[in-house]
């Protein structure tokens, strides 16, 4: 890039030769300025320093002008006004402008100081609109499907007599996709009402919307208990009123979370914005002020189920191959039936879940449409 000192720097200078010293830093191997919950990216990693003599530089009519060239910006990322690292090490704007230059952002700054480019992550107007479409239009499939399959689970279990085992199954079945109804409808009426309710109402929203998440999440792994019970340890597991006990933690855990959270007060409006700082949609959910209890009841108790229902896939996959191997189970399966099956369950563990976190947080068009399609098509 290009620097370009005013005369009025020199000018103010009593001596006639000054030191004029250009550092250039990389922060990522240097771990420097860095703040805690910084969501915005240093361009190329690179903290620019520019002292001029020893005295300190400020107030300048002609401000200092420095030339960022860069390549293309990464998709859903904006420029913020030139930062500049403050005494405290945290990165301020004030005294700085930027906007584009024919080879790459002109930022201009009143003093000298150590400067970057930092990149918001953010989304244009009519990607935004089209994410809400997606998510709206998926939820409602979802809520379609966890209907029928919760009516055609209830059908066949009171019409056929089936054993206490099969019936446990069914049942923790329409109580996940249940939980999966629950959600789609939290959200749709989320999107709904949020921009206009009350803050007290917002909160109960956004508090409902989290438990009906972390019922989903419980109900996972309950289901991964349920096939290890079936399949590891397959003798002696009856349990008097099981399925009625599985209610019991699968609808009744997530209350002690969202109990507490809500205590702590970490629901209420939730504001998505695009680049030019528009409001695309208002969420009743964790505040941003909040975010660690997000962090921890959504994503580090998700991670923990996922581990662990992987764990059962594993060993059920073992037992399976083990039992074809020795004959122990008759007749045959063709591969993509079996495939097939290992598929669902897989599914059924919350391998989906898994993929809509992985894509959670990545600047890329093609990867935000897959992360809102992963997660309003639970269902």
């Amino acid at each position: 890039g290009k620097i370009h000192l005013p005369r009025e720097i020199f000018q103010s200078l009593s001596s006639q030769t000054v030191r004029v010293v250009v550092t250039v830093l990389n922060i990522q191997q240097l771990g420097m300025f860095k703040e805690a919950n910084q969501t915005a990216q240093v361009l190329d990693n690179t903290v620019l320093g520019i002292t001029v003599g020893e005295s300190s530089i400020s107030g300048l009519r002609d401000p200092v002008r420095l030339t960022f060239a860069h390549s293309e910006l990464p998709q859903h990322s904006q420029p913020s006004p030139l930062p500049v690292a403050g005494q405290a090490g945290g990165w301020q704007s004030s005294g700085c402008a930027t906007q584009p230059g024919d080879q790459g952002t002109v930022c201009s700054c009143d003093h000298l100081t150590f400067f970057t480019l930092l990149l918001n992550p953010a989304l244009d107007g009519s990607t935004a609109k089209a994410l809400m479409a997606v998510a709206t239009a998926g939820c409602g499939v979802a809520m379609a499907f966890s209907i029928f399959t919760m009516a055609f689970c209830i059908f066949i279990r009171c019409r056929f007599r089936f054993e206490e085992t099969v019936r446990t199954n069914l049942g923790l079945h329409v109580n996940l996709v249940g939980s999966l109804f629950l959600l789609n409808l939290a959200f749709l009426l989320n999107s709904g009402l949020s921009g206009r309710a009350h803050p007290r109402t917002c909160g109960v929203l956004g508090g409902l919307t989290h438990y009906c998440l972390l019922c989903c999440f419980t109900w996972t792994a309950l289901e991964g208990c349920q096939l290890y019970l079936l399949f590891v340890k397959v003798l002696g597991i009856y349990i008097h009123h099981y399925l009625a006990k599985l209610c019991l933690v699968g609808w009744g855990f997530p209350v002690l979370v969202v109990g507490v959270a809500g205590v702590i007060g970490s629901y209420g409006e939730y504001i998505v914005q695009t680049m030019d700082q528009q409001v695309i949609a208002h969420l009743c959910w964790i505040t941003s002020k909040h975010l660690l209890v997000h962090y921890i009841t959504n994503c580090g108790y998700f991670g923990l189920i996922f581990l662990f229902n992987m764990a059962i896939f594993g060993v059920v996959t073992q037992k399976s191959c083990s039992l074809q191997g020795t004959g122990a189970v008759q007749g045959y399966r063709k591969p993509w039936k079996v495939a097939l099956v290992a598929a669902g369950l897989f599914c059924l563990l919350g391998a989906s879940w898994a993929l809509a976190f992985l894509t959670y947080g990545i600047s890329s068009t093609a990867v935000l449409y897959l992360f809102t399609i992963l997660n309003s098509l639970q269902g």
